[in-house]
């Protein structure tokens, strides 16, 4: 048992490294890296190989640490909005993967849940966050954040994440068993 969580505290510190490190790969193009949202990979990867306590927290601690860090994204609204969404992808990555049958197909349906999940948690608190500043959240901001401008990364993360989830799977590297 010793051995195990410390195989998940090690996952989940190369999880919050390769979160703090991936986005500097687009970050000379903001546009694309808000498309594209890399630091999303390594948190749902957390969830799934570690479980839903250690994606959560990583998840939570990644858009702030890197916004104290390196001063993006912005602290408020947008970090914490988006901690509040990774959150969310990590939890309900681990716990679903978890919980559902251990069938590759089932990677996919995983992802897809956490992925809607995280974006309506994401339009919460991004309308909460309005309010407290005396602002608006229209749904067309909702959908033009959550889905329309987050095309590319959906494609992405649909695209790799399972794929490594399965590849990790085979070679008997997850721990969320």
């Amino acid at each position: 048992m010793a051995k195990k969580n410390t195989l998940k505290l090690t996952y989940a510190a190369v999880c919050l490294a390769l979160a703090m490190v991936l986005p500097f790969l687009t970050g000379q193009i903001p546009q694309i890296g808000q498309a594209l949202s890399p630091m999303h990979i390594p948190v749902f990867l957390c969830g799934f190989l570690c479980g839903w306590p250690w994606g959560l927290v990583i998840g939570f601690i990644s858009p702030l640490m890197r916004s104290v860090l390196f001063g993006m994204p912005p602290l408020f609204p947008g970090a914490a909005a988006m901690s509040l969404e990774l959150a969310t992808y990590g939890f309900l990555s681990g716990l679903l993967y978890k919980l559902l049958p251990k069938k590759n197909g089932y990677v996919y349906v995983t992802l897809l849940i956490a992925m809607v999940g995280g974006r309506i948690v994401w339009g919460i608190a991004r309308l909460i966050f309005a309010g407290l500043q005396g602002s608006e959240f229209t749904f067309a901001a909702f959908i033009a954040g959550a889905v329309t401008n987050a095309i590319p990364g959906i494609i992405l993360h649909i695209a790799l994440v399972p794929l490594i989830v399965i590849a990790l799977k085979r070679a008997k590297l997850t721990l969320n068993e």
